[in-house]
């Protein structure tokens, strides 16, 4: 048996697929538009400012909203929800929190719902991260992208954008949600 520390064997060794279970999840990836370009020409600290405001603006959004901030990613999250909407409001929140808090760089996100594999149950794997994933990275500033499966929202055929993403087989129908946020 493996070692865990001196003399401590597991008492529950690897088993081949028993790594994880199959749940249905909402995810979102959260990023700060220029944060790097920021760093660089103001410096560290002013980096840190804006960043201390957006984990503030996500730690107290999520809590209120049950979505869970499953990794933070430098100057981004990982947000994970059981249901859609809580996870769609929360993000718009967030968005919302940070333009009039004043934080001088935007947001920018991805969303997706879906299947995933729970992996050793700290962890997603599956199709829907990697969707919310590549829509935030395509995501521009003030920009929240799900695919248009995912909200029920009557929007216009023109705000639809159909795209392909890296790494995807299939085409994805997307539309920017804060574009169609109620103001």
């Amino acid at each position: 048996m493996p070692l865990y520390g001196r003399g401590v064997t597991d008492p529950s060794p690897y088993q081949p697929g028993a790594a994880g279970r199959r749940v249905r999840r909402s995810f979102a990836f959260v990023d700060l538009s220029g944060f790097t370009a920021l760093t660089d020409t103001e410096g560290d600290e002013k980096a840190v400012e804006v960043l201390t405001l957006f984990r503030n603006a996500v730690r107290g959004v999520a809590g209120f909203n049950g979505v869970r901030v499953a990794k933070w990613l430098g100057d981004g999250a990982m947000i994970v929800s059981i249901e859609t909407e809580p996870l769609v409001e929360a993000i718009l929140e967030i968005e919302r929190r940070m333009q009039t808090g004043g934080s001088i760089l935007p947001l920018r996100a991805g969303l997706a719902t879906g299947d995933v594999i729970l992996f050793e149950g700290d962890d997603y794997i599956g199709r829907a991260v990697n969707l919310a994933a590549r829509l935030c990275d395509l995501a521009g500033p003030y920009e929240v992208l799900a695919p248009v499966d995912m909200v029920e929202l009557e929007a216009p055929a023109e705000s639809v954008r159909r795209i392909g993403l890296k790494g995807m087989n299939r085409p994805v129908e997307v539309i920017d949600l804060e574009a169609h946020r109620p103001r």
